[in-house]
């Protein structure tokens, strides 16, 4: 009988340790002045993503593939600079989850590949997309409270860049 009692108890206390020693996700929201179908090409299109968010990209949309950046246009997309990502899931124009795999070799936060990132597209009115980046995973310690303080900053950046590149209209695509 004891037995039976204590797994559940151990169960319970595991679980409660690993929901105290996170931190909440950032989350990075705002209205872009573009449709949906857009903001979703602008994250999932090499050739927008190439002019938005990072200088080299490859990607293919597929569950479990790598989603392999660099900030560098002269960068081998496999260096020891290159960030890569596996696609852990997508719905297409409406989620786009991912999770770190590889980062720069002078990255100070190495915990970032206990991250993953959910990002959403909502149509939010006529010709605009509210998105919504949902990053999970830090931890709560020194390292995890200067890491999200970190992407609480680069992530806004990042998103002050996709509301930028939709400024002048919505692109065209090679689709």
């Amino acid at each position: 009988m004891k037995k039976k009692f204590l797994l559940p108890v151990l169960v319970g206390v595991f679980a409660a340790r690993l929901h105290a020693a996170s931190l909440e996700p950032v989350v990075t929201e705002g209205l872009v002045n573009a449709p949906t179908d857009a903001v979703w090409k602008a994250f999932t299109e090499k050739s927008l993503i190439e002019k938005w968010m990072v200088a080299k990209t490859e990607i293919e949309l597929k569950v479990g593939a790598t989603w392999k950046t660099a900030y560098s246009k002269e960068a081998d997309l496999n260096d020891d600079t290159s960030i890569h990502h596996t696609i852990l899931a997508y719905d297409p124009g409406r989620m786009l989850a991912f999770r770190t795999i590889k980062i720069p070799k002078s990255f100070p936060y190495p915990a970032v590949m206990n991250t993953w990132t959910v990002v959403y597209f909502e149509p939010a009115g006529a010709e605009k997309t509210r998105v919504t980046a949902r990053m999970m995973g830090f931890e709560d310690n020194e390292q995890g409270r200067q890491m999200r303080a970190f992407f609480e900053r680069g992530n806004k950046s990042e998103f002050d860049a996709l509301a930028k590149f939709f400024e002048a209209g919505v692109p065209q695509t090679g689709r």
